[in-house]
């Protein structure tokens, strides 16, 4: 029997709205993946080390704030510093399409904004993490 993939559902910043966040976690737990989820307000420290700590396959990070351009690539460069960039991380939430170029090139792998099917997002977690 294969290994689960393990994923990590963050919340980075201020922001406090978590819908999101918990449908994600909810869809990839049904999909039969183990979730941890980190719950609201994270920094990126505290996401990559919990990334690290929980030994998970990749990490999601939920934004809704306008800072995605600073925390989610932030989050991309504590995992390099602490040798873990191996993790997949990729995000999600109200995302301007023009940045999605800009988060791709700074280590996110995927941009998932509104209205995207779960499926779509499980598909992706499955594509990537090779167990």
């Amino acid at each position: 029997m294969s290994e689960k993939i393990r994923v990590l559902i963050a919340k980075p910043g201020l922001d406090g709205h978590d819908r999101g966040a918990k449908f994600v976690a909810r869809a990839l737990r049904d999909a039969g993946m183990e979730v941890i989820y980190t719950g609201l307000r994270q920094t990126p420290e505290a996401i990559a080390n919990a990334a690290i700590q929980e030994d998970v396959d990749a990490v999601g990070l939920s934004i809704l704030s306008g800072a995605h351009n600073t925390l989610l690539p932030k989050v991309v460069e504590i995992l390099k510093e602490k040798h873990a960039e191996d993790i997949v991380v990729f995000g999600g939430g109200v995302i301007p399409e023009s940045d999605i170029p800009f988060l791709k090139e700074h280590g996110i792998q995927a941009v998932f904004t509104p209205g995207t099917k779960s499926e779509d997002i499980i598909s992706f977690v499955q594509s990537v993490v090779h167990k």
